[in-house]
């Protein structure tokens, strides 16, 4: 998960708050922060989020997954990771690192990790409460189909 960049939001001049540069050049942003989940919980959240979205709940963000499958990585903005505390989950400060601003999603990432709703196509970050909701959801669902087995 080493290549972000810029977001741009759907719609002619609209950007997202918490990825989108300050006004001026090279101006200074504030990095998103980075929720880990394995995937098939994170594939879960996100079908929850979009069906939720339509009823004034905001939808999902940008989710990167990684090259094996594994885990699923949703940006959330800046600060997220300061109070984090799901089981199951990881929440990390990007801090800018490895954030590359103007190719969103021209050019794979390193080490096969890639885009599975990339920032152009879905517009802001996720909001780290619907988030943590939909997790909730998703982890409840997973253990009721794994136990009609």
């Amino acid at each position: 998960m080493d290549s972000i960049g810029t977001n741009t939001a759907p719609g002619p001049g609209a950007t997202s708050p918490a990825l989108a540069p300050a006004p001026g050049p090279q101006a200074p942003f504030a990095a998103p922060d980075l929720v880990t989940v394995p995937a098939r919980q994170g594939l879960e959240a996100v079908d929850i989020i979009r069906r939720g979205a339509g009823q004034a709940a905001p939808g999902v963000g940008p989710v990167l997954h990684d090259g094996s499958g594994d885990t699923l990585g949703f940006l959330v903005p800046p600060g997220t990771a300061d109070a984090w505390d799901l089981p199951g989950s990881a929440c990390t400060q990007t801090n800018g690192r490895g954030m590359r601003f103007g190719d969103l999603a021209a050019a794979p990432t390193a080490g096969g990790t890639g885009w599975l709703l990339p920032p152009d196509a879905v517009g802001p970050v996720t909001d780290p409460e619907v988030l943590r909701a939909a997790l909730g959801e998703a982890a409840r669902l997973i253990e009721a189909a794994d136990n009609c087995r």
